[in-house]
């Protein structure tokens, strides 16, 4: 039986899935410090799709903050060398 690990790398489509997951991880890490603290748990890293990245914020609030830091994160991830070109902030409302 094969490990999730190993399946995954056996399939070109979950590793490249895995990869994108990895890297909009790896672009929260980076813009985490210029996220307030407060407001650091309503956010989540959301999908990567080519060089757009979407954050996933638990509030319209959330939203509107972070909207005043996109330039900020922008210029962050661009100075660490991640390939985004385009932040998306989308209000993932919690399920009840």
């Amino acid at each position: 039986m094969l490990s999730l690990e190993q399946a995954v790398g056996e399939a070109p489509s979950l590793a490249a899935l895995q990869e994108r997951i990895r890297a909009s991880q790896h672009c929260l890490h980076i813009v985490r410090p210029l996220i307030p603290a407060t407001l650091r748990q309503h956010v989540k890293a959301g999908p990567m799709q080519d060089s757009e990245w979407c954050i996933l914020v638990s509030s319209a609030a959330a939203s509107t903050k972070l909207r005043q830091l996109l330039p900020a994160m922008q210029q962050v991830l661009m100075q660490n060398g991640a390939q985004v070109s385009a932040i998306r902030i989308k209000v993932q409302m919690a399920k009840l």
